[in-house]
């Protein structure tokens, strides 16, 4: 398979009780705004139409759920600073999360971005890491 071919790959955190993956499915797409951190807002600004991100519940559930997809590249966010945002829509649900606990539980998901920097809220995600998340998520 190797990742999604000729895109890059991202994790997107949110928490499920102020914007989940159901809202997302139900509004159709989202300003992915509100990120506050340099290293978050660089992997936003490096972002293009057509990339690829799994949806990760934070704070409750810690769970990847959901494939999304880059509608529209950075903009700017908010009148201070060099924030920007960009649009996502949805893809697909996984068939099933994918646990926290479950990818530090395997081996080839060690050097991940979500194990390695657990406070970063939009991180990179190689081909060979998307690739055992979604064998993960057949179940």
């Amino acid at each position: 398979m190797n990742g999604e071919s000729g895109v890059a790959l991202w994790l997107m955190k949110s928490e499920p009780d102020v914007f989940g993956w159901d809202d997302l499915v139900k509004d159709g797409s989202t300003e992915w705004d509100g990120v506050r951190n340099h290293t978050a807002a660089r992997n936003l600004r490096d972002m293009k139409v057509g990339d690829r991100a799994f949806f990760y519940h934070s704070n409750i559930g810690l769970q990847i759920v959901g494939i999304m997809e880059v509608a529209r590249e950075a903009q700017k966010d908010g009148d201070e600073g060099n924030w920007v945002s960009v649009q996502m829509k949805p893809i697909e649900p996984l068939p099933h999360p994918v646990t926290l606990k479950a990818v530090k539980a395997e081996p080839r998901l060690a050097a991940m971005e979500l194990v390695k920097y657990s406070r970063l809220s939009v991180g990179k995600v190689s081909p060979e890491e998307w690739d055992v998340v979604r064998e993960m998520a057949k179940g």
